[in-house]
């Protein structure tokens, strides 16, 4: 034991160097942060300031300059609960189908004579026909078009019911597809948000689903509540209507089902379209800001091949005709088509300034959310607090080391010396750990550290206390050693399994801070048993080597 190879001494020391270099930054947290934003944004810019240029070189680019990122509770920032409206989802949903109902009962009109839309709640779709001997024709051709659900929870199931009521055909989707459609909605309503929010270059916030219905979404670093909320609460829903008629009424006589949007551009003035849009946003592959042939601004998007084939049969068929472009229930534009548009791509023109067309290009990008949001908590936690935080997760992480190296020097002496020397070097491979990966700390983490600094000597007193009893058989001091790391060595790894078992149940299970606490005991676990059982063994025989002592007091 106590005659180490070469090769694993230097092993131990590069580690421990490289945790250090990778932690050295968090003690220059501000000069290396400005460093990190000063090389984002000339990259992004391409233009070198005075002001960039001096925060670039605050930190040698050679030095690592990665980070532990802070939480919300750390550095301060935003805090909003969101509920997503499932049931426009499903209204949606339903209406999406009339179109394929239209189209496959045309072609059984011998049968079943003329087909109406009626009036009916938002998640049902009811159809009219005139002939009801033709209902059982009618019945089969749409059931015919129910699609089984994918999904775990809806296997052999099928999306669509279909049921007769009198002369109307009545569709409604079923509970399975109900089921899957929540399960997409949350989903996608998450990775859209979250895409916003990284749009604009925030440092890791936490976007978590909480419940059936619900959004948790934490953003450190940004300004207020208000300024998330106008962030990610647009819906930037973006449809493609034919236009009916343009009125001066919000509310015309004889629209029917028809929908009625104001216009963007144009005061007073209100379009009626058809409800079920021709393409929508979520055919969109791209959207960047742009200028049109006068120099306004504009935005530029790109379709999906389904997409930019629907939206080019449609200009072909309707050359001469009006389109609306709807952005949230409100035309932006409704160009007269000139020409087939072919390629899926075009551009969108309106009263937009450059910062609303380059936000409006992001928004398109990330997607539009698939139901509207209602923000049911908010609040702002300020930078100051999140300072008050570091303050006291730090006092209580010296307090705990304090009393650590306290009683382990008193307790085993020169042996306790060496053991907080390895303790020291346990704090520095935990941050430097974090700060590789890209971690977030928040002050439940800090509660983390602070548990692995008491957990760390649990080693070293295994160990100690084993070398103690193998000196009571009058066994030599390097025999002693070498046996207590020995038999000590099941027992640290028993110990250590079952608290790293934990952590990783606690991430799994978890969310937000409980988190941060596992990702920071799972790390001080695998950093304790390599410092206590490596390190501190290294700087043992080492002193050993050195001093050649006859006899030794643990």
């Amino acid at each position: 034991m106590l005659q180490i190879p070469l090769w694993k001494r230097v092993m131990i020391w590069s580690v421990c160097a490289l945790g250090l270099i990778f932690a050295l930054p968090n003690l220059f947290y501000s000069r290396v942060e400005g460093h990190n934003d000063a090389l984002v944004e000339i990259e992004a810019t391409g233009v070198e300031t005075p002001e960039l240029v001096a925060a670039r070189d605050a930190w040698p680019m050679w030095m690592p300059s990665s980070l532990v990122n802070l939480g919300l509770d750390l550095r301060g920032g935003a805090h909003l609960l969101a509920e997503v409206n499932l049931d426009e989802v499903y209204a949606d949903r339903v209406d999406s189908y009339w179109f394929e109902v239209r189209e496959a009962l045309r072609d059984e009109r011998a049968t079943i004579g003329t087909i109406r839309r009626q009036d009916s709640a938002p998640d049902e779709l009811r159809v009219s026909i005139s002939e009801p001997s033709g209902m059982p024709r009618a019945l089969q051709v749409v059931r015919d078009l129910a699609q089984p659900i994918v999904s775990l929870t809806g296997v052999g199931a099928n999306d669509i019911e279909v049921v007769a009521e009198g002369n109307q055909l009545v569709l409604t989707l079923t509970e399975d597809e109900k089921r899957a459609i929540d399960d997409r909605t949350m989903r996608r309503s998450v990775e859209i948000v979250r895409r916003r929010v990284d749009e604009v270059g925030t440092r890791e916030p936490t976007i978590q689903r909480q419940g059936s219905d619900r959004i948790l979404i934490q953003v450190p670093g940004i300004g207020s509540a208000a300024e998330l909320k106008e962030l990610i609460g647009t819906t930037a829903r973006l449809t493609f209507h034919p236009v009916i008629s343009r009125t001066d009424s919000a509310n015309p006589q004889g629209q029917g089902r028809n929908v009625v949007y104001p216009s963007l551009d144009e005061e007073g003035v209100w379009y009626v379209l058809e409800p079920t849009p021709v393409v929508s946003g979520e055919d969109l592959t791209n959207a960047q800001p742009a200028f049109d042939q006068n120099g306004r601004p504009a935005v530029n998007f790109q379709f999906n091949a389904s997409g930019g084939r629907k939206f080019g049969d449609y200009t072909a068929d309707n050359v001469g005709s009006p389109f609306a472009i709807v952005l949230d229930e409100q035309v932006i534009s409704a160009p007269t088509i000139q020409d087939h548009i072919a390629g899926g791509s075009g551009i969108i023109t309106g009263s937009f300034s450059i910062e609303e067309s380059t936000q409006l290009a992001v928004l398109l990008r990330a997607g539009a959310l698939p139901a509207e949001l209602t923000f049911l908590q908010e609040s702002t936690v300020g930078p100051e607090l999140g300072q008050d935080s570091i303050e006291a997760g730090r006092i209580a992480a010296l307090v705990a080391m304090v009393a650590v190296v306290v009683f382990m020097v008193a307790s085993y002496g020169w042996f306790g010396v060496m053991a907080t020397t390895a303790l020291a070097l346990n704090v520095a491979l935990i941050m430097g750990t974090l700060s590789l990966i890209g971690a977030t700390l928040t002050l439940p983490g800090i509660a983390g550290i602070v548990l692995t600094i008491g957990m760390a000597v649990d080693a070293n007193v295994l160990v100690f206390e084993r070398i103690k009893e193998e000196l009571k058989t009058a066994k030599g001091p390097a025999r002693a050693i070498e046996l207590g790391y020995e038999k000590a060595l099941s027992a640290i790894i028993d110990a250590n399994i079952t608290t790293f078992l934990t952590a990783s149940i606690l991430y799994m299970v978890g969310a937000g801070p409980v988190r941060g606490f596992a990702v920071t005991l799972a790390i001080g676990i695998m950093t304790s048993v390599f410092t206590a059982y490596f390190i501190t063994r290294l700087i043992i025989a080492t002193w050993f080597a050195w001093r050649r002592p006859r006899t030794i007091t643990v």
